[in-house]
């Protein structure tokens, strides 16, 4: 009999439980309900993405008037690149920002961004992005039950490695840190490297140790990641852009009314432009880093940019096959 009482005290404990979990959350001054969101990015809390994401959430907790609460998520605490993708296909998350490059395994299109010297200056990178192209691209993202918003920069790659890099000829044989993206192995092999995917969390350590003798980055996550601690050479080369892309989970922005999917989408893009700015601006400050730090800094001629350029032209063949031809030749025609 006591062990049924028990059970029984035991059930409506549960039952008030959960009427009062399931009850109304917080609401604003007004009577309004407050809807809190993730937002996870990968980059470290001094950089000029974290910064931009600090500027979302207080636009938008403003323009809401405390009815969003943006919660933020830096340095990967939602997991990598990949798992906060998965993250916004599920709905278990709500907001990312993450580079294009890191989720082309669900999205091939994504790496028109990575084909090697397709943009001549950041300006033409942002008329292309922001253009038909990249609206088009944007739109692919909904096949993967993402909404894409907007695109963000790292800005132009730039090769670092343990030996001296300004010819062609230095990357035969070695072995680089690659994303695992086709288009940039391929632009590796074409060199005569040996592309080596390694996690981002680990390039670091694969560099210490020996693993890789190199790797490609821009210079906010060569100095972001303090890459240039375990490598004695940097190769101003722009050899190719990187960008990130503003994401929504899909499924948890088509539940929210037309007014918050304005507020949070126009947000999101007049963000992005600010942001890039911001990356444009603190570069002189990343090489000064690197210069102090003991990093020898090296040019890449415009004799061995032409070369360069040319050993890697088959790889826009490649990209036919997984890009798509109608929009490689779309972006050519626009960079032109």
């Amino acid at each position: 009999m006591k062990t049924k009482v028990l059970i029984f005290l035991i059930v409506l404990f549960l039952l008030a439980s959960f009427s009062f979990a399931g009850g109304e959350g917080e609401k604003t001054e007004d009577n309004k309900a407050v809807m809190e969101i993730s937002y996870g990015h990968g980059f470290m809390p001094e950089t000029p993405h974290h910064k931009a994401v600090l500027r979302f959430k207080e636009l938008v907790e403003e323009r809401s008037g405390g009815r969003i609460i943006v919660n933020i998520f830096p340095a990967g605490q939602l997991g990598s690149a990949k798992e906060m993708f998965e993250g916004l296909q599920m709905g278990t998350q709500e907001i990312a920002l993450v580079p294009t490059a890191r989720i082309s395994g669900f999205n091939p299109k994504l790496q028109l961004f990575d084909l090697p010297f397709l943009f001549p200056d950041r300006e033409t990178a942002y008329k292309v992005m922001d253009g038909e192209v990249g609206s088009a691209l944007l739109k692919t993202l909904e096949e993967n039950g993402v909404v894409g918003v907007a695109y963000y920069e790292d800005g132009f790659k730039h090769f670092t490695c343990n030996e001296p890099i300004n010819k062609l000829e230095d990357f035969k044989g070695t072995k680089f840190r690659t994303m695992e993206s086709p288009i940039i192995m391929e632009q590796f092999r074409a060199m005569g490297s040996n592309p080596t995917p390694i996690a981002f969390s680990e390039a670091y350590n694969a560099m210490q140790q020996g693993v890789v003798d190199g790797q490609e980055n821009p210079l906010v996550t060569i100095t972001n990641m303090k890459f240039y601690e375990v490598q004695d050479y940097l190769l101003l080369s722009s050899h190719a852009y990187l960008a990130h892309v503003l994401m929504f989970s899909e499924s948890w922005f088509n539940a929210l009314s037309s007014e918050d999917q304005k507020l949070l989408t126009e947000a999101g893009r007049e963000i992005a432009s600010w942001q890039r700015k911001l990356v444009a601006e603190e570069e002189e400050g990343y090489l000064q880093t690197i210069r102090d730090s003991g990093t020898q800094i090296l040019e890449l001629s415009s004799e061995e940019r032409a070369r360069m350029k040319a050993v890697m032209e088959p790889v826009y063949a490649i990209a036919e096959d997984v890009i798509g031809k109608d929009i490689l030749n779309q972006a050519l025609k626009a960079v032109e």
